[in-house]
């Protein structure tokens, strides 16, 4: 692992310091009580990519009366935005009819950024698209303010950001996540390795970014990871937003701007709840199951 600046560590005087993270910003507390354990420049405000969705699954799944099983037209400003964008992309097709929870697995898997539109479009308010991405946005922004987020602002629905202005701190990330975690609806879609697209996609199903939970020779199949959220873009870099649960204990971390986020989230993990049978082989590669990295 490549060697980083060492973390400020909240952790008593008589245990071991934290590794040292190549990541630009860093956060990692107990899901539990909240108490932070380690962290590096965690209020730095940086671009997060793709883990603005997990901001837009929260709107989502914490809908009042939310219908899981109701239908949505895929529409093709959807595809032809992430064409333009050159955005990740859950394949949607146009004129397919995939359910709401459908849209989810597809935003939160394969980081579908045409699900996220999808989403954004049928759950915001007006009369044309752009006032229903702008509603959908404002609640995003309204949501991080109740959850006391006060270094975060949202200008897109996706990561994608129009201004360069879709702004997080790791603390902030940390807290929102720690909150989503509670839903159970959003613990379930973040922890799945793949999910069947039904047809609505031109994937017959849809595979995790996050190669975490991903099992060999796919993914790092780290002991306990549960989700949550990968991120990649030109302004933020790598981003990892990860969960683990080993002996009763659950941690959540975030990494942004990490080239070496997987090895940093697992050795912050293995530091923070002693390793697993099987963790601290986890990094092994071979020219026969080569691990790559995607962009997310």
């Amino acid at each position: 692992m490549a060697a980083g600046a060492l973390l400020t560590v909240s952790v008593p005087a008589q245990a071991a310091a934290s590794p040292p993270v190549t990541a630009a910003g860093a956060f990692l507390l107990d899901a539990a009580d909240g108490a932070v354990l380690t962290s590096k420049n965690p209020d730095t405000k940086r671009q997060m990519a793709s883990t603005t969705k997990i901001m837009t699954a929260t709107v989502v799944t914490t809908l009042p009366g939310l219908n899981l099983d109701r239908k949505v037209t895929v529409k093709q400003e959807y595809l032809d935005y992430v064409y333009r964008e050159g955005a990740s992309s859950a394949q949607l097709k146009a004129g397919a009819t995939p359910t709401v929870r459908q849209l989810l697995y597809a935003m939160m898997l394969p980081s579908g950024c045409d699900a996220a539109y999808a989403l954004a479009d049928t759950f915001g308010s007006g009369t044309t698209i752009a006032a229903r991405k702008a509603d959908f946005i404002a609640k995003m922004n309204a949501k991080a303010k109740s959850l006391g987020m006060t270094n975060t602002v949202y200008d897109t629905f996706d990561g994608i950001s129009p201004g360069g202005k879709n702004l997080t701190t790791p603390r902030d990330l940390a807290k929102l996540t720690r909150a989503a975690m509670t839903n159970s609806l959003f613990q379930s879609v973040v922890k799945t390795t793949s999910y069947s697209s039904g047809g609505t996609s031109a994937l017959a199903t849809w595979s995790n970014s996050n190669l975490l939970i991903q099992p060999r020779p796919t993914g790092y199949a780290f002991p306990g990871a549960i989700g949550v959220k990968t991120g990649t873009g030109t302004a933020a870099g790598k981003c990892l937003v990860f969960s683990v649960t080993r002996g009763g204990k659950t941690v959540i971390g975030v990494l942004l701007g990490d080239e070496e986020r997987y090895a940093d989230s697992m050795a912050l993990s293995d530091w923070a709840l002693g390793p697993a049978s099987g963790s601290k082989t986890a990094l092994q590669r071979s020219s026969k199951d080569p691990i790559p990295d995607v962009r997310d």
